[in-house]
């Protein structure tokens, strides 16, 4: 999990990747995800690992699981566009605590359509809330995103400073909670994963809220302008892992 850590340093959205990044890599074309574990050898885990994030979350196994402890106090402190998601950088202080670990509220970042699938079913957008531990260790909070006729008043303020361009990055002149782009229920699924961008390392905790949020078509839009393509990996295979919940 260190290599998960040192990315995050550089700025690595869970599935955004740094500014400079060394290798690159896209959602099409030659390095598309089914080419991202031989573009460099430090990412085979993309291809072969076992334990690869997103899924299909199904089949699901009730393991009465504890509710997670969100404490989101500080903001976020800057909108950057990587080229590959629109990332929101967040200020120390904010914490996710579950099974006696803590984890800190590194960054948060979107994603349409979504990774993860429910049932089958996909959704248009996807937000990830990436925590890491003082041992580098990462746990990902994902909201499933769905279409309504409103706009998200959270969405509608940090799009209104989201960089259009790749590369840039904007100070955020807007307090912005990232409590406030929670669901009202806690209720999660959980299972074990992996980074869903090189290197794709593995060992993540990932903990799926049940209750989506939502966004406006335009919100989608405008999000999928700004990115230019769909920057979603595709679907991974589960394997031997379950889905508690």
């Amino acid at each position: 999990m260190k290599t998960a850590i040192v990315t995050l340093s550089m700025g690595l959205a869970l599935a955004g990747p740094a500014l400079a990044q060394p290798h690159h890599f896209s959602y099409s074309g030659a390095t598309a995800p089914p080419k991202w574990g031989v573009l460099n050898p430090e990412w085979r885990v993309c291809a072969e690992g076992k334990n690869q994030s997103p899924i299909d979350l199904r089949g699901f196994i009730d393991a009465k699981a504890p509710p997670l402890q969100l404490k989101y106090t500080t903001l976020g402190v800057s909108i950057i566009n990587n080229g590959h998601a629109v990332q929101v950088d967040y200020a120390k202080g904010s914490q996710l605590s579950h099974d006696g670990t803590t984890f800190e509220l590194k960054q948060f970042h979107f994603h349409a359509p979504s990774e993860h699938t429910l049932n089958g079913k996909s959704f248009p957008m996807e937000m990830h809330l990436v925590h890491a531990d003082r041992d580098g260790n990462l746990a990902v909070v994902g909201v499933l995103m769905s279409e309504a006729s409103a706009d998200n008043p959270v969405i509608a303020k940090l799009w209104a400073q989201m960089p259009a361009k790749a590369g840039d990055q904007r100070k955020l002149d807007t307090k912005i909670n990232a409590a406030d782009l929670l669901p009202k229920s806690a209720a999660y699924y959980r299972y074990n994963g992996s980074l869903t961008t090189p290197p794709c390392s593995e060992g993540v905790r990932w903990y799926v809220m049940k209750q989506p949020v939502t966004v406006s078509k335009a919100q989608v839009e405008a999000f999928r302008k700004a990115v230019g393509f769909a920057n979603n990996r595709p679907l991974q295979p589960i394997n031997a892992r379950v889905v508690l919940e």
